[in-house]
C-alpha cells in the first residue's frame, strides 16, 4: 500500500458515497423482508433444530453473530445445576417454536463454554440476552413467568420492527398505501451534506435520531459526517507511514482505517482494525473495538462487508 491509495480528498462526498452502498443492497433487502413477512404471516413453525440451537465457544460466531445479521437471536445462558434455569428454558423453547422463525433461541451452557460467558460478563444465571446485527440490545436476569417473557419479546420485536423489513405487497385488488414523505430533518441533513455544512448536517441527523433512535438513514449519515470530521486536516502519507512503522499504533491505524473508508476501501478498513484488535489488549483493544463498531454505522446493517467484519471481530474477541 502506498500514500497514493489515499489520494481521494476527505470531503463530504465520501460520506455520500458510503451511503450509496445502501442502494445497491435494497433489492436483496426487499427479498429478505418478503421472506420474513411470509414467516410472520402464520407459516408453520420451523423444526426445533432451527428454532432452538445449542451454541458452543466454537460455534458462537456463526450461530449467534452471523445469524443475528438476519434474525434476532435470543441467548439463554444456563447451567445444568441451575434450578431457575430449568424453569425458564422450557418457556423460551416453547416461545421459540411459536415464533415461526421471527427469532431463534441459542442455548449456552456457561460451564461448558466459559469463553462466551466471560466475554459477555455474565454475573448470574439464568441470563437472557437479545442479539441483533452482532450486538446485544437488551436482556434480563432470573426466571420470569411466561407472561412476562412474552411481554419482553413483544417489546423487543416492536423495537426492531424497522430493521425487520416493510410489510409485504398489498393483496390483489387492493392499492398499496402511498409512500411516506421523507422526514424533514433527513432532507435538511442531505441538503447540508450537499452544501458542505458539517455542523448543520450533524445537527439534523441528531434531531432525527432523538425522535427515531433506530432510523438507519440517520445513523449512516451521522457516522459518515463523523468520518469526514475525523479525517479533516490529516496527511494521508504521514498517517500511512506511522501505521507501517508501528503495528500497534492505535491512533495511526484508526486514522488509516477512516481514510480507507472514505476512499471506498471498506473491507481493507475493517480488516485493518480487526487485525489491530488481535494485536492489542486492555484499553487499547476496547478503543479499537469501539472505533470499528462506529465504522459499521456508516454502512447499512445488511452490507456483506459489515456482516463479515462482525464475524471476524467476534472471532478476534472470543
Amino acid at each position: 500500500m502506498s500514500p497514493a491509495d489515499f489520494t481521494r480528498p476527505a470531503s463530504l462526498q465520501g460520506a455520500v458515497d458510503l451511503g450509496a452502498r445502501k442502494q445497491a443492497l435494497e433489492a436483496q433487502a426487499r427479498r429478505e423482508a418478503a421472506a420474513q413477512s411470509a414467516a410472520q404471516g402464520g407459516d408453520p413453525a420451523p423444526p426445533a433444530s432451527t428454532a432452538v440451537l445449542d451454541v458452543t465457544d466454537a460455534t458462537f460466531a456463526t450461530d449467534v453473530i452471523e445469524r443475528s445479521m438476519r434474525v434476532p437471536v435470543i441467548l439463554d445462558l444456563w447451567a445444568t445445576w441451575c434450578e431457575p434455569c430449568k424453569q425458564l428454558s422450557p418457556i423460551l423453547e416453547k416461545l421459540a417454536g411459536e415464533a415461526a422463525g421471527r427469532w431463534v433461541l441459542a442455548k449456552v451452557d456457561v460451564d461448558a463454554n466459559p469463553q462466551i460467558s466471560g466475554a459477555l460478563q455474565v454475573q448470574s444465571i439464568p441470563t437472557v440476552l437479545a442479539v441483533f446485527q452482532g450486538q446485544a440490545v437488551t436482556g434480563f436476569q432470573g426466571a420470569l413467568p411466561e407472561a412476562q417473557v412474552r411481554q419482553w419479546l413483544d417489546q423487543l420485536m416492536t423495537a426492531l420492527a424497522q430493521y425487520l423489513g416493510p410489510p409485504g405487497e398489498a393483496p390483489e385488488g387492493e392499492e398499496r398505501p402511498a409512500e411516506p414523505q421523507a422526514d424533514p430533518d433527513l432532507l435538511a441533513a442531505e441538503n447540508a451534506v450537499e452544501a458542505g455544512d458539517l455542523d448543520a448536517a450533524a445537527a439534523a441527523y441528531e434531531r432525527l435520531l432523538a425522535r427515531s433512535p433506530a432510523d438507519v438513514d440517520a445513523k449512516i449519515g451521522l457516522a459518515g459526517v463523523g468520518l469526514v470530521r475525523r479525517t479533516q486536516g490529516l496527511d494521508p502519507g504521514a498517517v500511512l507511514q506511522r501505521a507501517e512503522a508501528d503495528p500497534r499504533d492505535v491512533e495511526a491505524h484508526t486514522q488509516a482505517a477512516d481514510l480507507e473508508m472514505l476512499s471506498g476501501r471498506v473491507e481493507e478498513a475493517f480488516g485493518r482494525l480487526v487485525t489491530l484488535v488481535r494485536r492489542t489488549a486492555g484499553d487499547d483493544r476496547d478503543r479499537v473495538r469501539k472505533h470499528l463498531l462506529n465504522l459499521f454505522e456508516a454502512l447499512p446493517p445488511a452490507d456483506p462487508a459489515v456482516a463479515k467484519a462482525r464475524r471476524d471481530l467476534a472471532s478476534a474477541l472470543f
